[in-house]
């Protein structure tokens, strides 16, 4: 596989991820529908174990075809920079909530 690819895989589910969770948490803060939030932890649930897949994925890629593994690493901490945006997005919905 060539870089540009590996490094687009790292993006698309970079930016599906953050897309997907801004619209969970803005669409609750301005409509006040609980399925936003609903989703929006269904959406941090399922988008944790599939990122973590993604990244488990380009991590072996890399081992396997050494020539790879500085891209592979690359990609997958774009891909992990959502964690700590996840956890910020998770305890804001947490307040808002009131649990």
């Amino acid at each position: 596989m060539k870089n540009e690819n590996i490094l687009t895989i790292g993006k698309f589910f970079f930016w599906l991820s953050f897309i997907l969770g801004n619209i969970c948490l803005f669409g609750y803060l301005i409509s006040q529908n609980e399925g936003f939030a609903f989703y929006g932890f269904m959406l941090l649930i399922f988008g944790s174990i599939i990122n973590l897949l993604v990244v488990i994925g380009l991590m072996i890629y890399g081992v396997i075809i050494k020539s790879q593994l500085n891209v592979c690493v690359k990609t997958s901490s774009i891909i992990c920079i959502n964690i700590p945006i996840a956890i910020l997005y998770y305890f804001i919905g947490i307040s808002l909530l009131n649990f």
